[in-house]
């Protein structure tokens, strides 16, 4: 059974994450679908793409117990590539999402161009919770959506936000009733649909561009950081105890 289906409705392609017994946690394979889905040139008839889950979560983050086995220490990660794939894709991307979007999953939704939300979900990155840092391209995308302000509340404490108040601090476009949720995402979905093409393409490309001036910003210091954290005992340590649900026991090894 897929965990990523892909489906096409005129101008409008939905590709929609169907591990919902993991809650949408994101695994090598789905990662890899991802992938492929934004890497692929679009029709010239396309004029947006949707991005959604099954189930009560949107995305729980990365697949932990996968990366516990197969931890990425240096070098981009795979969901790296799949994040700049979907902020760089030619066509504006909107993210619609239902239910909780964690870590891998609260970046996922920031990379689209939109966020509609419901206020049941829940945004955040948790990682300074179990032992990790975001690279510095996760952390480039947070402080350009949300500030330096919100970024540190986000990053450095890890509570999940409501949706309410990521709509509140501009982070993400639309926090709506669980019930308003399609009718939301319907209307920003259909304005994209009506614009003209060719414009479409041009402004997605000159708003990737514009705040791409980070990129050349020497961090090679804070890649080696982030590494140490990725590999420390602590963060083996942080996973475990969030698979097995208690609170971890950080050493600061």
């Amino acid at each position: 059974m897929s965990t990523v289906t892909i489906e096409q409705d005129g101008p409008v392609r939905t590709v929609t994450l169907t591990r919902a017994e993991k809650r949408n946690a994101l695994n090598l394979e789905m990662l890899d679908r991802l992938y492929d889905a934004f890497t692929e040139e679009p029709r010239a008839e396309d004029r947006v793409v949707v991005v959604r889950a099954e189930g009560p979560v949107f995305c729980a983050g990365i697949d932990l117990k996968e990366r516990l086995e197969n931890p990425v220490v240096h070098g981009e990660s795979p969901i790296e590539r799949v994040l700049h794939a979907i902020e760089t894709h030619p066509l504006p991307v909107v993210a619609v999402v239902q239910g909780d979007a964690i870590a891998g999953g609260n970046e996922l939704a920031l990379h689209c161009d939109f966020v509609v939300a419901s206020t049941k979900a829940r945004f955040g990155m948790s990682l300074a919770q179990i032992g990790l840092a975001p690279t510095w391209f996760l952390a480039k995308k947070l402080i350009e959506v949300a500030g330096p302000v919100a970024s540190r509340e986000v990053l450095l404490l890890g509570d999940p936000l409501p949706a309410a108040r990521m709509f509140e601090l501009g982070i993400i476009y639309r926090a709506v009733e669980p019930e308003r949720l399609e009718e939301a995402a319907s209307k920003v979905i259909s304005r994209l649909a009506a614009n003209a093409p060719l414009s479409l393409r041009a402004i997605k490309a000159l708003l990737v561009r514009e705040m791409a001036f980070r990129d050349g910003i020497d961090h090679s210091d804070i890649d080696q950081l982030i590494a140490a954290a990725r590999a420390s005992q602590d963060a083996k340590e942080g996973i475990q105890a969030r698979l097995e649900k208690r609170a971890p026991r950080f050493t600061g090894k």
